[in-house]
C-alpha cells in the first residue's frame, strides 16, 4: 500500500536525497508546509515573510518500508534539539 507523509528536517534538497535512497520510499516532492503565503517562492520562503518550513513529501510502500522504520531513519538523519537550523543551515524555514 503507498502511503504519504511530509517531514520537515532542514534544507529540503539534503532531506529529500537522503529520504529518496531508502528501499521502499517511490517518491519524493520538495515541499514547503505550513505558512500563510499561497505559492511562495523561495525566495520569499527564505526571507522569513511566509512562516513556510522547507519539508519534504514521501510516498512510500508500507508493503516494503514501515511508517515506524520511516520515522526511525528520519530521526537519525537529523537533530530535532537544534530550534529553526539543521547544521549550518539557519533560519525558520529550517525547522522540523
Amino acid at each position: 500500500m503507498i502511503e504519504k507523509i511530509i517531514l520537515a528536517a532542514g534544507c529540503f534538497w539534503s532531506v529529500q536525497y537522503k529520504l529518496s535512497q531508502l528501499n521502499g520510499v517511490v517518491n519524493t516532492l520538495a515541499v514547503y508546509a505550513g505558512g500563510e503565503t499561497a505559492n511562495p517562492t523561495y525566495e520569499q520562503v527564505c526571507s522569513d515573510e511566509t512562516g513556510h518550513a522547507e519539508a519534504v513529501l514521501v510516498e512510500y510502500n508500507t508493503d516494503i518500508l514501515s511508517t515506524g522504520e520511516l520515522l526511525r531513519y528520519f530521526f537519525q538523519i537529523h537533530d530535532a534539539s537544534q530550534k529553526d537550523r539543521q547544521g549550518p543551515d539557519i533560519g525558520t524555514q529550517y525547522r522540523s
